[in-house]
């Protein structure tokens, strides 16, 4: 063997080995990140038929994360020409995995839950095929503020049920909270929500930014109810009142003075905001949390790769060390 081909090999070998080291120490982590899609379809894809899902996978793949978020499901998929086959063909390629997708519907009506467990069982069927053990539910729209209560008792029947049948498919179901006009968004809400769903069957997804604009202690619920996490949404928070109109990447207007402009803007970088998050993670810590967090960004200043370089780099300077 001549000595080129002998570099060759060894250089080979030794990828090969850095590979194996690199995939033991990812199995041996407590913690896995990933990021959401719905930053690519809020934000940075236009709908002229250009976008491109593989681009999205390597650049979650070149910062430094584990896997994504699915948002938009069933459409998504069908829409950015991404059947399950061909996700799992083009995850494997990059060594990505599915977190979980977003599943939601208006829960607190009893004419509509039967439509939303048939949808569920598909859900449920797609998150198995990729090996997903867990599913983020939006609670449903908001109502007035006095029939809140009602419908909440509702939703919380509900829950129950779509988590017994989630753990049919080995998945968990977790309510993922919202602060733009959905039925669960104060920390009174949350806290009942927690109270009247069983926690054998149904428990919590949280959302950091939404818990704050909420008006909710995100320390205080962390440390109270850790014990029901089964995934969490890290981002970070500083609010930011939209007084002039926000132009998208994808070229749509955010209208200066609403909810969804000064919620984008209030959208920070791990690290730029108010957040505690070594709290949180100290948190989870003592919980021995195991499982997904999402960086769920829905706008990004300069480029979806400058943020979650950022992101993943306090995560390694300050999240990892505390706990992994």
């Amino acid at each position: 063997m001549n000595r080129r081909r002998f570099l060759a090999q060894w250089a080979a070998s030794l990828g090969a080995l850095r590979e194996g080291l690199a995939a033991a120490a990812a199995e041996d982590r407590s913690i896995r990140w990933a990021v959401s899609m719905f930053l690519w379809t809020s934000t940075q894809w236009r709908d002229d038929g250009s976008a491109r899902f593989t681009e999205m996978l390597d650049l979650i793949r070149d910062t430094g994360f584990d896997g994504f978020r699915l948002t938009g499901w069933p459409a998504s998929l069908e829409r950015y020409n991404m059947p399950p086959a061909v996700l799992e063909r083009e995850l494997a390629r990059r060594n990505l995995r599915l977190a979980t997708l977003s599943f939601g519907g208006q829960a607190d009506e009893p004419d509509q839950q039967p439509a939303i467990l048939a949808q569920a069982r598909k859900a449920c069927e797609l998150l198995k095929q990729f090996g997903a053990t867990e599913l983020a539910v939006f609670s449903p729209r908001r109502v007035n503020k006095v029939l809140v209560w009602e419908h909440l008792r509702r939703a919380c029947e509900f829950y129950n049920r779509l988590g017994e049948l989630c753990l049919e498919y080995g998945v968990r179901a977790g309510l993922h909270n919202h602060s733009q006009g959905q039925l669960v968004e104060s920390q009174d809400e949350v806290e009942y929500l927690l109270r009247h769903t069983d926690p054998k069957r149904f428990n919590w997804a949280p959302d950091t930014i939404h818990l704050y604009l909420g008006g909710c202690d995100v320390v205080g619920l962390f440390d109270r109810y850790a014990h029901r996490l089964v995934l969490a949404d890290y981002v970070d928070v500083r609010y930011s009142y939209a007084t002039e109109d926000l132009k998208l990447p994808n070229g749509k207007i955010e209208k200066a003075g609403t909810h969804n402009a000064t919620f984008m803007l209030s959208n920070k970088d791990l690290g730029d905001g108010v957040l505690d998050f070594p709290a949180l993670h100290r948190i989870l810590r003592r919980a021995g949390y195991k499982g997904w967090i999402i960086i769920d960004h829905h706008y990004t200043p300069v480029s979806p790769e400058h943020s979650f370089r950022r992101c993943r780099r306090y995560i390694e300077e300050k999240l990892e060390p505390i706990y992994r």
